[in-house]
């Protein structure tokens, strides 16, 4: 869950707001239905537990535990000290978007035009700009999950029924697989956008060539958009430098939408900063957008995201890709140690999303976790819509931290499952 930070005041202040909103009626508030309706995703109920306390091992959130390097907070703060602090064009700021062009040339070998480059502010609101274009209330988006919650909870915000097309678990090839045929029959008159997560969080489960070909075959033939999920994308475990991506198959004016981010490859959680590649024929509809929605991104923050795409930059993304395939390797390790869990290795990103034998409240058994093993992980709920048994049966981890932290961390979730 990106952009959660506090003390543990604020963790039992949220928890009390939280139940404050469970007792006011909606017929009391001009309010829409759907905005009334909407409760905190289940990573955030379990964070609020404990969310700061400094004897808690935090293994829940989706970041290291690195801070921002150096040279990226340094052009920040150079920035800020050359009074970049005005007004920018809304789409971004030209150095970054040929910066963003760069980083695709020679990570993907594909060369995306500037007006297809669109940076809004952080990657989840590229997220709303790419429903916002293609959504109107009573449409539906079709997920592939389990998914992050804020994506389908984006998607009801702006008025659309989300319905899901789960991956399903290959155990005897340790692998995770998505039905083509299951996906397209979702789909219906209503259906406006899939949404795509590849590397997806939280499974690291990786999308083919071949199989976006296909989907992107049939959403052209059907007027169907697709939001990319591509944040990732160089967070690969099979050495080439970025997992395959609809831009490297896609024309520039299909109706494809491809968001990035600089928080996960570069440590830039907090920064709130990430860019969205869209159709070429959209750049004008997307400045007023951008706009519309935060008046473009933060300005100081664009100059340290144009010194993340340096070569530093792509140093430090090597760095950190060494210190994710230590940790899927300890979190490997563990899983072989146990007799109660088991997973499916992740392709890319840097989770390890665990299935717990037995278990069939991830909630309750990660809200037990926090209170009574001092370690906080997500649970399984939070990625797929309620009453999905199969993946309430799952945790998820981030592994990409120092590798004391992660086994402490480990150890405490094994006491815990032994104690079940």
């Amino acid at each position: 869950m990106a952009g959660v930070i506090g003390t543990p005041l604020d963790g039992r202040k949220a928890a009390a707001e939280i139940r404050c909103m469970d007792q006011i009626s909606p017929k009391l508030l001009p309010v829409r239905p759907s905005i009334a309706a909407i409760q905190p995703n289940d990573i955030g109920r379990v964070a609020y537990l404990a969310l700061g306390e400094p004897d808690l091992l935090p293994l829940w959130f989706g970041e290291t535990d690195l801070k921002t390097p150096d040279f990226i907070c340094d052009a920040a703060k150079k920035a800020l000290d050359e009074g970049y602090t005005f007004y920018t064009h809304a789409r971004g700021i030209a150095p970054l978007r040929q910066a963003i062009r760069d980083f695709h040339r020679r990570t993907l070998n594909t060369d995306i035009a500037l007006e297809r480059i669109t940076v809004p502010g952080s990657a989840m609101l590229s997220v709303v700009l790419a429903l916002q274009t293609v959504i109107e209330t009573g449409d539906n988006v079709v997920c592939v999950s389990p998914v992050w919650p804020n994506i389908f909870q984006a998607a009801e915000i702006t008025g659309a029924e989300v319905k899901f097309c789960r991956l399903a678990e290959e155990w005897t090839g340790a692998r995770w697989t998505l039905d083509l045929e299951k996906l397209f029959a979702t789909c219906d008159a209503r259906t406006r956008a899939i949404f795509i997560a590849s590397p997806g969080n939280p499974t690291g489960w990786m999308m083919s060539p071949d199989e976006q070909r296909t989907i992107l075959e049939f959403c052209r033939a059907r007027g169907i958009a697709i939001i990319s999920d591509e944040v990732y994308g160089t967070l690969v475990y099979d050495g080439t430098p970025h997992a395959p991506s609809l831009l490297q198959v896609a024309e520039p004016d299909d109706a494809v939408f491809v968001i990035n981010s600089f928080s996960k490859p570069w440590a830039m959680t907090g920064w709130r900063i990430g860019w969205l590649t869209h159709p070429a024929c959209l750049s004008d509809q997307m400045n007023v957008l951008a706009m519309a929605n935060n008046t473009g991104a933060t300005t100081f923050a664009q100059w340290g995201a144009v010194a993340a795409l340096s070569a530093r930059g792509d140093e430090f993304r090597a760095f950190l890709l060494e210190r994710c395939r230590a940790g899927y390797e300890m979190t490997r390790r563990f899983v072989e140690s146990q007799n109660r869990i088991r997973w499916i290795p992740p392709h890319g990103a840097f989770y390890g999303f665990l299935h717990v034998d037995g278990m069939r409240d991830s909630f309750n058994f990660a809200c037990n976790l926090v209170r009574n093993a001092r370690v906080g992980v997500a649970p399984g709920s939070a990625f797929a819509p309620p009453h999905d048994a199969l993946t309430d049966s799952y945790v998820r981890i981030c592994f990409a931290q120092d590798a004391e932290r992660l086994q402490t961390g480990l150890e405490r979730l094994s006491a815990a499952i032994s104690s079940l």
